[in-house]
């Protein structure tokens, strides 16, 4: 009995010494994303929570003010307020028509014909581009005065305006820009498409449902979930646009473009007051949390899932 029972205990002890070796081996590969996860995130993340209730110049060491930066942000600085104007503008102009257009691509491409997976990767190039500052310029020179949009207006007799150089027309010149880099959103939405059985739509045919009526009453609801995580994104991504805004428009015309992120950037590295900056990066978290959190509300009411419940 004891022979066994010694046998027992050594296996046991055996195990013990095993599972510890994977743990160290597990935590040894894991370390390079906990460096980066802490030094890189969450590290400068309390460091900027620290800085938004200081006064702090990049030059002189941070002195302690509480509030003040808040309650300037929210009282006394009218290019705040217009900054969150003119990105709240932005937003609710690009993402729903980025978010169209990229289903009606990813419908298009979800089509079983010769050459498909070429057609697919010319549609995603842009999103691979789209964000860098060669794009930009580009974009700039296109939209310019004499740029390639009013030219081949001029072709037709039309004296096209100055696209960037005039407050009505400069933002929704970005949002465009914002729209063309549908390319991610697309591919998601045609992953999505593929995992939609065809027996609903040959069970939809049977009861005479027509195209129109198969989109609305198949697709969209099987596809819910994916329309939700790419709002969601979309939505993200929208407050946090800053290159397109810094290369192509720098703000101008009158602040008509002066984008959130865009506005944080100058308080920090062309007014130096890092502090101010750095509350107003909690801001725009505070800001992105709230609308994802009333859009995950609105969820339930027509986000569905296949198990027969919506999102609750």
């Amino acid at each position: 009995m004891a022979t066994k029972l010694d046998h027992f205990v050594i296996k046991r002890r055996a195990r013990k010494q095993l599972a510890s070796k994977y743990d160290k081996s597990a935590f040894i590969f894991l370390l390079p994303w906990l460096i980066g996860l802490v030094g890189l995130t969450v590290g400068p993340m309390i460091a900027s929570l620290y800085l938004s209730f200081t006064n702090f110049d990049l030059l002189q060491p941070p002195k302690w003010v509480g509030l003040s930066n808040y309650k300037k942000m929210l009282t006394s600085d009218p290019n705040f307020a217009e900054s969150v104007r003119v990105t709240a503008i932005f937003v609710f102009s690009s993402v729903p028509f980025r978010i169209v257009f990229a289903l009606f691509i990813a419908m298009l491409l979800n089509r079983k014909i010769k050459g498909i997976g070429v057609y697919r990767s010319a549609y995603y190039v842009p999103s691979l581009i789209g964000g860098s500052i060669a794009v930009s310029i580009m974009w700039r020179n296109i939209f310019g005065q004499t740029g390639l949009v009013n030219t081949v207006l001029g072709l037709v007799g039309i004296h096209g305006p100055d696209w960037l150089g005039d407050p009505n027309y400069a933002l929704y010149v970005l949002s465009l820009l914002s729209v063309w880099q549908f390319g991610s959103t697309m591919v998601i939405f045609l992953a999505g498409l593929q995992q939609i059985p065809n027996s609903y739509y040959d069970a939809s045919s049977i009861d005479g449902a027509s195209k129109v009526q198969q989109f609305f009453y198949v697709t969209i609801p099987m596809l819910s979930p994916v329309i939700f995580f790419n709002l969601i994104m979309a939505v993200i991504e929208g407050f946090m646009q800053f290159t397109q805004a810094f290369v192509i428009t720098g703000g101008g015309p009158m602040n008509s473009t002066l984008l959130f992120a865009l506005y944080l950037y100058q308080q920090a590295f062309t007014n130096f007051q890092m502090g101010y900056a750095s509350a107003m990066a909690w801001g725009l978290l505070i800001m992105i949390a709230i609308i994802t959190g009333l859009l995950f509300l609105t969820s339930k009411f027509w986000v569905h899932y296949e198990d027969g419940g919506d999102q609750s």
